[in-house]
């Protein structure tokens, strides 16, 4: 069970939400999940700082997910999240930070995976 958490400093339409949505959904392959279980959240209009400067197209992307996975698909992973954040929202791969949090306690339905 991934989750895809998003804090972007600009303006997303719904159509660019859906579009990052579907994106992502494609890229979690990297991780050796699917995207059936895949959560993703949308924050926009975010401040974001970055060395106590305002970063006006940035963004923070946290991922979790059940499990683990091998670092060099994170790696993979962190440059596919750039590409697909500077293709669809104009971010630079240099404003995109991401972050990995392999979880082992996932609860859902009244139980743990």
């Amino acid at each position: 069970m991934p989750f895809i958490d998003s804090k972007i400093t600009c303006e997303v339409s719904s159509e660019k939400k859906e579009a990052l949505k579907s994106e992502l959904g494609k890229l979690m392959s990297t991780l050796n999940k699917s995207e059936t279980y895949l959560m993703v959240g949308i924050e926009d209009k975010y401040d974001l700082w970055f060395g106590g400067k305002k970063l006006e197209k940035g963004a923070y992307v946290s991922v979790s997910l059940f499990g683990n996975a091998p670092s060099k698909n994170f790696d993979k992973m962190t440059g596919q999240i750039c590409d697909v954040y500077s293709k669809l929202l104009g971010i630079p791969g240099n404003a995109v930070y991401v972050t990995y949090h392999p979880i082992s306690d996932w609860g859902w339905n009244g139980s743990n995976f």
